[in-house]
């Protein structure tokens, strides 16, 4: 069964720290297999999460020359990844610095996320976006660099997602937020899916039905049911993302939602829930509204449970 996911809930949003523990991959050195050269300009970094904590002084000459406590990658083996900062983890993906820049691996993982957040963006959400000809016309960024970001990314993204076993049973919004994670989670534009399910909710199949702009996307119910009925599924959980992580739902999600369980009830295709998801987060319509109070759904079929009730 697939790993629950996280809910949007406010006591764990604080639980979640800067660090991702990403391995360091060790291929294409390339060009870049020269030692750790370059002198550090003035750098200072802050450990979060509350382990080694404070301003890390990195203004000696090279990594090597720096006290060896204080590298990052003894940093990483001794407090483990929550007690390093973003630069600090990127800087270790990075490897080496740049020679003809004067950028020592911290330097460059410093340059590369203010590139990122110079539009006011966050940095870190960013990066989980970028390719590798977005990180290529970054100054002191070669192929080899590149591919190692990219690659830790997919591969914590990957990690975060879990495959689907067979005849999964989908009796929690975390399962179901976890089987459409990989279609919906960090999508950069708004998608609509579909989870269908049997009458003991195992699942069927899914399916991205539309894919919007970074702020919408449509859905008619007329399509979302005729893909139900195509697969003979007799329960459905809907599903769409927010790119920019924040998890209210609108007055059109709201609306479509009182839509879909109307036709669920007409059809005798409940609706189980509507999620949204986004950031590694998601919001289960069905515990944070009154919708299924409003509109119940048909208590039909062999063994439907009160599934997703708060």
């Amino acid at each position: 069964m697939p790993e629950p996911l996280a809910p949007d809930d406010d006591h764990r949003r604080n639980q979640q720290g800067e660090g991702e523990q990403w391995s360091q991959l060790s291929f294409f050195r390339e060009e870049e297999n020269l030692a750790e050269e370059g002198i550090c300009s003035s750098v200072t970094t802050t450990a979060v999460d509350g382990v080694g904590t404070g301003t890390r002084d990195h203004s000696l000459r090279r990594i090597q020359d720096m006290y060896e406590e204080d590298r990052p990658r003894q940093r990483l083996a001794a407090y483990g990844p929550k007690a390093l900062s973003t630069a600090e983890l990127l800087s270790i993906l990075l490897g080496t610095g740049h020679h003809s820049t004067g950028l020592s691996a911290i330097d460059l993982a410093h340059s590369i996320l203010g590139e990122l957040s110079q539009a006011g963006e966050d940095a870190l959400r960013r990066l989980q976006h970028l390719s590798m000809e977005e990180l290529l016309v970054m100054r002191g960024v070669g192929p080899a660099k590149a591919a190692i970001v990219v690659a830790a990314i997919e591969l914590g993204k990957r990690a975060f997602i879990q495959p689907t076993p067979v005849r999964t049973r989908v009796d929690d919004p975390n399962i179901a937020a976890s089987l459409l994670s990989h279609d919906l989670m960090w999508e950069t534009e708004e998608r609509f899916a579909v989870l269908m399910l049997n009458v003991r909710h195992h699942f069927l199949a899914k399916r991205v039905l539309t894919i919007g702009s970074q702020t919408e996307t449509l859905a008619h119910p007329r399509d979302i049911f005729g893909e139900a009925l195509r697969h003979r599924a007799v329960r459905i959980i809907v599903a769409h993302n927010h790119p920019s992580g924040a998890l209210e739902p609108s007055p059109d999600d709201l609306a479509l939602t009182k839509q879909l369980l109307q036709c669920g009830k007409i059809l005798c295709v409940p609706v189980l829930d509507h999620l949204i998801l986004g950031d590694g987060k998601f919001q289960s319509l069905r515990q944070t509204t009154s919708l299924w109070q409003e509109y119940p759904q048909e208590n039909t079929g062999e063994d439907h449970s009160s599934i997703h009730e708060p």
